[in-house]
């Protein structure tokens, strides 16, 4: 959810299940709402992007026993795929076969990301379930950073994943193993999605790639949708609520941080999106009622340092690069 051609640096903890991480420029006039959104500064944009892609969770999870993980998942991405067409109308023609090459991979990515996730949130919390996925997105940024420091953020999510593996007394050791190994794999798919958004950010101009990777992951998540659910994805109570989770995972988070990065280093950005596990624990709280003991939020605060960290320490290394 971050610049139209992120890197993994910035970029490893925006986009969060969240298709945005190809945003386009906004335009030089926005419109009245637009605008008023703005009046929100770009901090409070951030914020309010990351509280909706999780009370968007929240709702999807209240959707499960309707239509299902696989069902609300072909929804989400339908119906952000349509509203996407809508808005940013992609240019067909003009693109060579590696330019489709990737943004096929970005949409397959992108479908499996999602799918994993839900699944995952299917079986364990909301909070844990960010906070495992996360995890991915971090790995990249030591990686990719490849400094010493780093190991002090990757020996603080290890801790993070001990609490939450039972390590530590009241841990997070009752989590159903399937869930868990469903959010560590979305996390891995997120990492690939940061590293295929970058690539398709540079080959297509604005959202448009974003918008056709979300149509191949549409059209390929549809019939799973299907298959698990059937008709009851028509059911017109279903809809509404797999709309409302679309606007709120995709639509409206992708237009507050369109609007922020305007205003906002992508640095700073990244850092916010950080909070990330700590927003989705509380749309849990709030939503479903899901409580935390104490070294369940100490296991998330660890993950959250840890991801601030890595941002810092990769937006340092860049800076002293280019001052070189």
């Amino acid at each position: 959810m971050s610049t139209s051609a992120p890197t993994s640096a910035s970029a490893f903890t925006s986009a969060s299940v969240p298709p945005t991480a190809t945003a386009p420029p906004v335009p030089a006039a926005p419109s009245a709402g637009l605008r008023r959104f703005g009046s929100l500064g770009p901090v409070g944009l951030v914020l309010a992007g990351g509280v909706s892609v999780q009370f968007g969770g929240a709702l999807a999870v209240t959707l499960m026993p309707r239509a299902g993980a696989l069902g609300v998942v072909a929804l989400r991405l339908a119906v952000a795929a349509l509203v996407l067409l809508v808005v940013c109308r992609p240019r067909l023609r003009g693109h060579s076969r590696a330019d489709w090459g990737t943004v096929v991979a970005f949409g397959i990515t992108m479908a499996a990301m999602n799918g994993l996730f839900y699944q995952s949130l299917a079986r364990i919390p909301l909070g844990p379930a960010v906070t495992l996925e996360v995890l991915g997105p971090l790995v990249l940024s030591v990686v990719a950073s490849r400094r010493a420091v780093n190991l002090v953020w990757a020996g603080l999510a290890l801790c993070g994943v001990f609490l939450l593996g039972g390590g530590g007394s009241g841990g997070f050791g009752g989590l159903d193993p399937v869930g868990v190994a469903f959010a560590l794999s979305a996390g891995a798919m997120w990492a690939a999605y940061i590293v295929f958004s970058a690539r398709t950010g540079r080959r297509f101009p604005q959202a448009d790639g974003l918008a056709l990777a979300m149509v191949v992951a549409a059209v390929l998540f549809l019939p799973l949708g299907v298959v698990e659910s059937g008709t009851r994805l028509l059911d017109p109570t279903t809809l509404a609520l797999g709309a409302a989770v679309a606007v709120l995972s995709s639509v409206l988070p992708y237009t507050l941080e369109l609007l922020a990065l305007r205003r906002l280093p992508s640095s700073t950005f990244a850092v916010l999106m950080s909070l990330e596990p700590a927003l989705a624990a509380a749309a849990g709280f709030l939503v479903l009622h899901q409580t935390l003991s104490a070294a369940e939020s100490l296991a998330i605060a660890l993950v959250i340092g840890a991801s601030m960290g890595a941002v810092r320490t990769q937006v340092g290394r860049g800076k002293a690069e280019g001052a070189g």
